[in-house]
């Protein structure tokens, strides 16, 4: 499990890796922590206190499995949060900010139809 974390901020810090792979790694990181978060809520939320084979150590093993099972999950893909955020994200790094005149498409047209109706 360190292993490929430290693989991952490895490809995030590569300066010789390309924007659209630090995305695809961030989105998967993203998703990872987000599926850990909602692993977490969900063992949080127990309807009851009483755990027969409940102990610190059972707890700490849930959440390394949980943490392990979030990171096959992302890396899969199977909840698809990276695959939305690679998509939401590709055109922003596809196009610098400096050739579209800003970092946000829908500023940039608003700003054109408002040139337009003023001029």
């Amino acid at each position: 499990m360190i292993g490929s974390v430290s693989a991952k901020i490895g490809a995030l810090a590569d300066p010789k890796a390309s924007e659209l792979d630090q995305l695809k790694a961030a989105a998967k990181q993203f998703e990872a922590i987000f599926t850990r978060q909602m692993l977490k809520s969900t063992r949080d939320a127990k309807l009851c206190d009483d755990d027969l084979f409940g102990s610190d150590a059972t707890d700490q093993f849930r959440d390394m499995q949980d943490s392990n099972l979030a990171d096959q999950l992302a890396n899969k893909g199977a909840i698809g949060i990276a695959d939305l955020l690679v998509r939401q994200f590709q055109a922003r790094v596809a196009k610098p900010a400096a050739t579209t005149g800003s970092a946000d498409p829908a500023v940039s047209a608003d700003a054109a139809k408002a040139d337009g109706a003023s001029g």
